[in-house]
């Protein structure tokens, strides 16, 4: 999880990484021209960074993306925004969450491998409606 990567030789560095799936949270920037020549599979799943309730199919098309991508043992999922600080960290919620982890684990766990997450409380109810939604509906 992360910052944007803008820049052709920033996707090269994802790719030598071996990053084989991004979740591109952004609405400033699709990555998909950048992870062609690499191979590399896009979601641009745009959001603006606005502080507003998010809806939980913006939630579900990202879950749906990751879940099916990680399917493969080689598979790695990078998850992004602009500043790797909101959106992405909420999307990273959202997936973590909809495998069963506690929310609190989950933010400890987001927020200790990327220091800056600001989890904002809007976000986070978002985050949770969407879950409270998903198991009602049992996907």
């Amino acid at each position: 999880m992360g910052g944007g990567i803008w820049t052709s030789e920033n996707m090269a560095e994802v790719a030598r990484v071996g990053i084989t799936h991004v979740i591109d949270m952004q609405i400033e920037f699709d990555d998909t021209p950048l992870a062609e020549p690499h191979g590399i599979r896009v979601l641009w799943n745009p959001t603006d960074d606005d502080f507003q309730p998010k809806a939980p199919d913006l939630f579900q098309t990202g879950v749906d993306f990751a879940l099916d991508a990680l399917e493969s043992e080689y598979a790695k999922v990078f998850i992004h925004c602009a500043a790797g600080v909101h959106r992405a960290p909420m999307m990273a919620l959202a997936l973590l969450g909809s495998q069963g982890w506690d929310m609190e684990d989950a933010m400890q766990t987001i927020s200790s491998r990327r220091p800056v997450v600001d989890f904002a409380e809007v976000y986070v109810d978002s985050v949770e409606k969407y879950l409270q939604e998903q198991m009602k509906t049992g996907d």
